[in-house]
């Protein structure tokens, strides 16, 4: 028995400097050591992922290779090495990998997300792109998300100097959004017309938040698969788009819509789609593109207005100098509108501080390169998964002055929202980017507007308001967050009458 043990150390000493060696004769990417035998670096990934990742980086350098098991993975943790994956390598890294994530809630990597690149991509990223996410589309559909902020600012009003629980109302405020553009429908709140209904969706909406997240190890090594995750997966799926195929036969029914009429919802204009190609662009395929874009638009969305609120309860100088820009802007006889966001340099610089301090995906989509590359002077091989770690590049002293300290000043001169080069990456970048930006951005700069505009806010207690971060892969609070309103003197008259 001694002797075994004996051989096995000798094989296992070996196996790892053996492995150690070859990885430098093949310019590889600094990587951790020792590299095991099977799981390779596994054992290094600690909850939070994004963080375990950053203190990698700190220790081999802004690239650094992963042995995941089977998987070879590099990470990248600096604007330089991003941009060159993301914007020089851009078609090479525009490939995805398969996982099972991907497999059972990706429509077997056919959706937008998950889907190879190639011409079936394209033609997703074209409607997405073209027909529903459009600047005119969505400024067709403002009135829906004027309408569901306005419905906020009236629950809010029940709730003057009681506690509320931020995060459930800007849950319910953005799935509302999301699906009366989809279909026309509210399933939260105030005038939900078929109860059932929405008790269905929000289960199901639930569900795959839940198992979406879930650490699923068999992506790595094939033996270790959860079958019990994988038949969850299955059957949320299921749930999910059976319930769109329903709601796209209602809208079928109900919508005969004559050709010069102008089609409204996301499903009506998808349908208007298929019209053209019926056998290629299948309800299926429809239903899968709206599960996208409510998973995509959503959990982000909400995340957002939730750290960027944190961090006006907690510098509330900061708020008072936004509520005194909209006073001037804006003025007070009237409410914010969506266009009003692009004249109000310090809310948009607001929302990019906090987008940039918590972004709500701290890793982009897995991508994989599609053949080898370099990438900072070192080779890649073809198949290899690619993770850029947007929270390790926001928040890195050599690139942010005092990143850890609230500073929308920072942001002064700047066009636009959540963009400064391959410094800030909320959104993605290249041909892979989230294509949902401008509606996320329209529905956070409105919604965070009103809140300010409309009400002083407080802290439940005297402590500051906690601001940890969670484990998952969307950056949630540890705690929900809670806080105290009670509505502005100079807008009590405007707010009665909405």
């Amino acid at each position: 028995m001694a002797a075994f043990f004996y051989y096995f150390l000798a094989f296992l000493v070996l196996y790892v400097f053996t492995k150690h060696f070859l990885h430098k004769i093949r310019n590889l990417p600094p990587n951790p050591f020792p590299c095991l035998p099977i799981i390779g670096h596994l054992y290094l990934l600690k909850k939070p992922l994004f963080q375990t990742l950053a203190e990698i980086a700190h220790r081999n350098g802004s690239i650094f290779f992963l042995q995941l098991g089977s998987r070879p993975v590099i990470v990248v943790s600096s604007p330089s090495t991003a941009e060159e994956c993301l914007s020089k390598n851009d078609i090479i890294f525009a490939g995805r990998p398969r996982l099972m994530v991907a497999e059972h809630l990706g429509n077997n990597s056919r959706n937008l997300v998950w889907s190879p690149y190639g011409n079936h991509w394209r033609s997703l990223r074209r409607i997405a792109s073209i027909e529903i996410l459009s600047t005119s589309r969505l400024q067709m559909l403002s009135s829906i998300r004027v309408d569901e902020v306005r419905s906020l600012l009236r629950k809010l009003l029940d709730f003057e100097d009681k506690p509320v629980e931020l995060r459930t109302v800007l849950f319910e405020l953005t799935l509302n959004v999301m699906t009366r553009m989809m279909a026309g429908k509210r399933y939260y709140g105030e005038n939900v017309a078929d109860a059932e209904e929405a008790r269905r969706f929000r289960a199901a909406q639930l569900e795959a938040n839940k198992v979406a997240s879930a650490t699923n190890y068999g992506d790595f090594l094939p033996w270790f698969k959860s079958k019990k995750l994988e038949r969850t997966m299955i059957e949320c799926q299921r749930n999910r788009v059976g319930f769109f195929l329903e709601l796209i036969n209602q809208s079928r029914r109900k919508t005969k819509i004559s050709r010069n009429e102008e089609r409204k919802t996301m499903i009506e204009v998808l349908l208007s789609v298929q019209d053209s190609e019926p056998e290629y662009f299948t309800d299926e395929m429809i239903a899968n593109i709206l599960l996208n874009l409510l998973s995509g638009g959503t959990e982000t969305t909400i995340s957002t207005m939730e750290w960027a609120l944190s961090l006006l309860l907690n510098h509330p100088e900061v708020l008072q100098q936004a509520q005194k820009e909209i006073e001037n802007m804006v003025g007070l006889d009237r409410l914010i509108e969506e266009a009003d966001v692009a004249n109000l340099p310090y809310l948009r610089g607001i929302i990019s501080e906090s987008m940039r301090m918590y972004p709500a995906a701290p890793l982009l989509v897995p991508h994989e390169s599609m053949e080898e590359c370099k990438v900072g002077g070192y080779k890649i091989p073809t198949g290899t998964l690619l993770l850029v770690n947007v929270w390790a590049i926001q928040n890195d002293p050599k690139v942010w002055e005092d990143p850890r300290k609230f500073k929308p000043e920072r942001f002064e001169g700047m066009e636009g929202m959540a963009k400064d080069g391959f410094r800030l990456l909320p959104f993605g970048s290249g041909r892979r980017a989230c294509p949902g930006d401008g509606l996320a951005l329209r529905v956070v700069g409105l919604t965070l507007g009103s809140l300010i505009q409309c009400f002083e806010w407080e802290r439940v207690g005297e402590e500051m308001v906690d601001m940890r971060e969670g484990t998952g892969l969307t950056m949630t609070k540890v705690l929900p967050l809670q806080a105290k309103c009670r509505p502005r003197a100079a807008m009590i008259k405007l707010l009665s009458q909405i």
